[in-house]
């Protein structure tokens, strides 16, 4: 197996989508899958599917593929799904808010275990079953919980301020909505998401 950081990082982005598709292959009673079959459920090809999981060990036997169950094992163990993965939430404003009424994370292995914002008696609590701390709580509470990841929502113009506290208390991973560029160490990984970007990359396709 290589080491993590030999991975690319776009090979362990597809393995989420791999991780996926065996899954509805086990909810549907599918016990093997080809490596054909499997890479257009994934949207990529064979020989893509198989570099990919070539990180990681030999799987499959030829002519008859992947057995379904211990492959979607393996690759939830590399993800470290297999179980729930405590995450913390900065930022309870109308979308921090919506995705703390998410009910699918836990499905897929991650548990919001707290939720922190500038003004958290401002914020309206209804259908939020999370508590919502302040902000000066997260060195703590990060640090009791042995949180090593992250959501981030707050506004751009305090999001390097937050992403210092939480490097410095110990998170390791952060999903950042903030539509600004963050500074980080080199061992903290930050996938950025923005709405805007992926719209504008989107429109090239409308016809």
């Amino acid at each position: 197996m290589a080491q993590k950081e030999d991975i690319p990082h776009k090979t362990v982005y597809r393995l989420s989508i791999y991780h996926r598709c065996l899954q509805r292959l086990k909810e549907n009673g599918v016990e093997t899958v080809s490596s054909e079959a499997m890479a257009r459920a994934a949207g990529v090809k064979s020989t893509q599917l198989r570099k990919d999981l070539a990180y990681f060990g030999n799987f499959g036997t030829r002519g008859l593929g992947y057995n379904v169950d211990s492959l979607s094992g393996m690759i939830g163990e590399t993800l470290g799904t297999t179980r729930l993965q405590p995450v913390i939430l900065v930022g309870v404003g109308n979308l921090g808010s919506a995705l703390l009424r998410y009910g699918g994370f836990n499905k897929e292995g991650f548990e919001i275990v707290g939720a922190f914002d500038a003004e958290p008696a401002a914020v309206r609590q209804a259908s939020v079953r999370i508590p919502i701390l302040s902000e000066a709580a997260m060195p703590e509470f990060i640090r009791e919980h042995s949180v090593k990841l992250a959501i981030l929502c707050v506004p751009a113009s305090v999001a390097q301020q937050v992403v210092n506290t939480l490097v410095a208390s110990g998170i390791q991973a952060i999903l950042n909505f903030a539509p600004v560029f963050l500074d980080v160490p080199p061992e903290v990984k930050v996938n950025c998401v923005d709405v805007a970007v992926e719209l504008e990359n989107l429109s090239y396709f409308i016809r």
